[in-house]
């Protein structure tokens, strides 16, 4: 693996587990095995190197998603892949939980790619809750936005709970409880 790569890695670790200001050019340095000199030869300093590592942070729960959401089945198929499929419930999001980082929320770059991707998220949901609807899947009057809303919050608020609590136990009963209030006609989870 190419330097920047190593340092793009190391830092998307860091990120996720000690937010921006806790994510030193040192830390990086040592976890990717690279030299100052390395670093600034490739970045032009932590800045672009963390708006770097999450662009590809998001371009990877993009590609992730994406291909639950492409895959085959129904919506609700592929919208109960997305909610139990297997995640790291108690580091969080890697996404979601740069939203909570001052650093990165108060920096307009910072932020978009990560406000770009929960966007993203939202739409490909709401397309998959439309899909459900034209096919007859779901029979109660549902506003696609709306649900595909309710399921990123399910997410990252089940994040949240996981984290303080120490259990995944609150993010696989929103998971469950969100999907027993989509289930297509009389079926439950």
């Amino acid at each position: 693996m190419s330097a920047p790569d190593r340092l793009i890695e190391a830092a998307q670790e860091l990120l996720w587990e000690r937010g921006y200001v806790g994510t030193s050019p040192k830390a990086i340095q040592q976890q990717a095995g690279a030299g100052q000199g390395s670093m600034y030869h490739h970045f032009a300093g932590k800045p672009d190197l963390a708006l770097t590592a999450i662009r590809r942070t998001a371009s990877q729960m993009r590609e992730t998603s994406g291909q639950l959401f492409g895959g085959p089945g129904t919506a609700y198929e592929r919208i109960s892949a997305y909610l139990l499929r297997e995640r790291d419930v108690l580091r969080g999001c890697p996404v979601g939980r740069l939203t909570m980082d001052p650093d990165v929320i108060a920096s307009d770059e910072l932020r978009a790619p990560v406000d770009e991707t929960i966007g993203w998220l939202r739409g490909r949901l709401a397309e998959i809750v439309q899909e459900g609807l034209d096919q007859g899947e779901f029979t109660r009057p549902l506003v696609p936005e709306d649900v595909a809303a309710t399921i990123v919050a399910t997410v990252q608020g089940g994040y949240v709970l996981a984290r303080a609590s120490g259990s995944t136990d609150s993010f696989d009963a929103g998971a469950r409880g969100l999907l027993s209030l989509l289930a297509p006609g009389d079926s439950a989870v």
